[in-house]
This record gives structure tokens, sequence and C-alpha cells, in this order.
């Protein structure tokens, strides 16, 4: 069994990435998938997404730094075949000491290299912070992939052009030469306005055969569902979201064309 590991990635906060990360991972898992969700955010937002608590102590900190299994931190979801890395404030002081770190772009890739060997997991998906810092860059140079999910908004093509630059600089430090874009999720989408449509066209046209056709809309049982520590599959399975989040998972899923 062949580990796929996934990288959700954005600086820009508050658009949907946690949610899409958590949501994927979930049907993921509902598909029978062996999945592992790496809260890599000292928000912990994908953490509390699916009701864990904050553990002192229970996050990638003393692992990026060599002091700690990376394996001795996962921890059932309550879902089958969900199991999580969940993540912790003290997290934040990770930027400063990877920093000092000898390869320091590659803390979580040798890390997470025993994980991957083990075949465990079908899936690791890892929820990077919003922001271009040393989290962040750690996520990308540990995964083979990255998707980035983007709000269909006026700033929306510069941020793309900002993380696109990056995939490359990481690629060209050689600190993970393979990295490729998976793919761009639109998120938190209003068909109803002209520059929603507007800027999905122009995404299109700009990366080719890299946006997914699903389109996760902007809702408010999406928008709840964190509060009761649950993913959209679960807090409710019929809704909408859910079955656009179970749609992503199929393109995700499907055959290279």
């Amino acid at each position: 069994m062949s580990t796929r590991s996934i990288a959700l990635a954005n600086q820009k906060g508050g658009v949907g990435k946690t949610t899409t990360a958590v949501s994927l991972a979930a049907c993921l898992a509902e598909r029978g998938k062996h999945t592992l969700l790496l809260d890599l955010d000292p928000q912990a937002n994908a953490t509390s997404a699916l009701g864990l608590e904050k553990l002192s102590g229970g996050s990638v900190y003393k692992s990026l730094l060599g002091g700690a299994l990376l394996a001795d931190s996962i921890r059932p979801s309550g879902l089958e075949h969900l199991d999580v890395i969940s993540s912790e404030v003290d997290l934040a002081g990770a930027e400063v000491d990877v920093a000092r770190a000898e390869n320091y772009l590659q803390r979580l890739q040798f890390a997470l290299t025993p994980i991957q060997g083990a075949d465990r997991y079908e899936f690791i998906i890892v929820d990077c912070p919003p922001s271009l810092g040393i989290l962040t860059m750690n996520g990308l140079a540990a995964v083979d992939s990255v998707m980035v999910p983007m709000q269909a908004e006026y700033f929306a093509l510069e941020g793309l052009a900002v993380i696109t630059r990056v995939l490359q600089q990481i690629r060209e430090s050689g600190a993970n030469p393979s990295l490729e874009l998976e793919g761009i999720v639109l998120t938190m989408y209003d068909g109803r306005t002209n520059l929603a449509q507007q800027v999905a066209a122009e995404v299109r046209k700009h990366f080719p055969g890299k946006v997914y056709k699903t389109i996760i809309p902007r809702t408010v049982r999406l928008a709840e569902a964190p509060s009761f520590g649950k993913p959209i599959t679960t807090y409710d399975t019929g809704s909408y979201a859910a079955k656009c989040y179970r749609s992503l998972t199929d393109e995700l899923l499907a055959p290279p064309a």
C-alpha cells in the first residue's frame, strides 16, 4: 500500500482551507481509505472541528526538533479509518525553534518518513497554517502534492501566483524536488455574483486542468459543523455541502485522464 500525502495550503486565511482538509479526510475515511489528518496549524482548528481536545505536548512540535517519534502523537478521531495528529497553541513556537535547526525546511519530512514507510495509511492530509512561514514550508516539503482551496474573489489570482512561486522555490531548493500542484478547489462559492463567475473562469484559464470541477458552496450548515465538533459528512450527511465534498473526493480518487 503506497501512501499519498497532500497538503492543504493557502497563505490567505478564511478561504475554507481547514474545512476542506477535515471534510476531505472524513470523506476518504468514509470510503474505507485509512487516512491520517495532521493539524499543522497552531490555531488547531482542524483538531477542534473533529471535537478533539488540544493536548499539551500532543502536536508535531517535539518531533520537528527530533525529540519524539511522530507516530507516538497519532490518536483516533472517533471516525472509523481516520486518525489525527492534533495541534496546540504551543506549536506557534516552532516557527522560531525550527528555523534554527539544521535542514529546517525538511524537519516534518524526516519526522513523517517512518509513518509513510510503515504502509499504515493510504492518505496523509496536512492542514497548513494560513501563512507562508516555516510550518507551511515544512508541510510543503513533506508531501507529494498541494491542494489549494481558494475563494472566488478579487485578490484570488494574486494569491495563487504567490503560492505557485513558493512551490517552485521548494522544488528548486531541493527540499522537495517532486512536489506537484494537486489542484485548486473553489470554496465558499456564491454563483449569484458576476465576480465569482469571472474569477472562476480566470482561474480555469490560467491553470488549465488543475481546477476541480466540484465547487464548494458557501452554506450555513458547513459553517456550523465545526462548532459541533463534526465534519459535514456526519453533521449533516445528506446536505448539499456534504455531497460536494464527496464529489471532490471522487475527483481526487479518479485515475489520471
